[in-house]
């Protein structure tokens, strides 16, 4: 590994605060995260210290309301604390994007008497959230879940399993969709489910290719009791409040994936000026010269395309095109730029002597969570040239 540091990212900042906030947050990175990342990685370790040093740090409730404990930041500073976390170690980017998107129901649907009940724990008390939508047969098509919850008096019975859940097993709470109506979209229901209710289990973690630190497990739901104040929303409200939730996690995707690039063209910025072949450094050929350029052109395209849509939904506008955009072009560019890392390490790059090989590994993912690439084209697609016909 390379001792040549990276230059920090130059981020235009709306706020001395966000300046202050982005500084402490590369701080925590620096000294806390990255040194462990590698090593904890390989062991399959997840940093639950990290996540209660973020809450004390103010940073697990960010783009939330301060009445309940959150930062009050808009998304365009938000989105950057996520890149510097993920680019220092991705499961703790993504760890932060995924309790934020479980946040999401109750911060925006919840009940005022909900909200002054569970909020503050949530973001600010140590908390840690798991989003509960996909299924085993029900992945891009989330409309066909059938995981059920049944009304019996002032409580919901819920049975059913859910797959695929990122911090399956280590959460605290789960916010979760089940059917309580009519197939398709309009008969699902959103609740708030304690992680340590009777009759929720998780199944061992999945063996993954690349973040192995981050637990993603099948979650089970057998006959797990919920009162009805735990029902986020309105009974049928529940398919909408989850797309909602996923245009806002998408861009979380979209930064995570900048900062997984960015790390990686770090890494071979680093090797390539100190690595000498021929008499000089590899980063004089121009080979490598336009590897690098298209790497941190395509890096910097991604991270204003995804601060683009988070202005626009910090203007309370549509932003759910520009997310999916965003999160296509951004998890593309980790995956191009990762591989592109490895070749330019060359043999050292597919060790794990360096980061590099790593970073490719979790980069393939963010091209599939919280709706796939080909789900977002055809997102994109229905926006720009209309639904499809049938």
């Amino acid at each position: 590994m390379s001792d040549r540091e990276p230059q920090p990212v130059e981020r235009q900042l709306p706020t001395d605060e966000a300046r202050d906030l982005l500084a402490l947050v590369r701080e925590i990175a620096r000294r806390e995260i990255a040194p462990k990342a590698a090593e904890e990685e390989d062991a399959g370790r997840f940093p639950r210290e990290v996540f209660t040093l973020l809450s004390e740090s103010g940073l697990l409730g960010l783009p939330y309301d301060a009445e309940y404990g959150g930062g009050d930041q808009p998304y365009e500073v938000y989105l950057q604390v996520l890149e510097e976390l993920a680019a220092a170690r991705l499961t703790v980017g993504l760890g932060l994007s995924v309790h934020t998107l479980a946040s999401y129901a109750l911060a925006t649907y919840g009940t005022k008497q909900q909200q002054v009940e569970h909020l503050p724990a949530i973001l600010g008390g140590g908390l840690l959230g798991a989003y509960c939508l996909s299924e085993p047969s029900s992945g891009s098509d989330a409309a066909s879940l059938r995981t059920k919850a049944v009304r019996e008096g002032d409580d919901w019975v819920i049975d059913g399993t859910k797959a695929w859940i990122t911090h399956g097993g280590v959460a605290d709470f789960y916010t979760v969709m089940a059917r309580t109506g009519e197939d398709g979209p309009r008969g699902i229901t959103a609740f708030l489910v304690p992680g340590d209710a009777p009759g929720l289990s998780a199944a061992a973690p999945e063996k993954k290719m690349g973040m192995k630190g981050s637990p993603t497990a099948q979650v089970h739901f057998d006959g797990v009791r919920v009162d009805d104040e735990r029902r986020i929303g309105e009974e049928g409200q529940g398919f909408t409040i989850a797309l909602a939730a996923l245009d806002s996690g998408r861009l979380g995707i979209a930064a995570c994936a900048i900062g997984v690039a960015q790390a990686a063209l770090d890494e071979a910025v680093a090797y390539a000026t100190e690595r000498r072949q021929f008499g000089r450094p590899v980063a004089d050929f121009q080979g490598l010269r336009f590897m690098i350029a298209d790497m941190a052109t395509q890096i910097e395209a991604g991270r204003a395309l995804y601060l683009a849509a988070a202005r626009l939904r910090d203007a309370g506008k549509p932003f759910a095109k520009q997310a999916a955009m965003a999160k296509l072009h951004c998890t593309d560019t980790a995956m191009k730029v990762t591989t592109d890392a490895v070749q330019i390490l060359g043999g050292y790059g597919y060790t794990a002597d360096f980061p590099v090989e790593r970073l490719m590994r979790e980069a393939k993912v963010l091209q599939i969570v919280e709706g796939t690439n080909q789900i977002q084209r055809m997102v994109i697609a229905r926006h720009v040239a209309g639904p499809e016909a049938r």
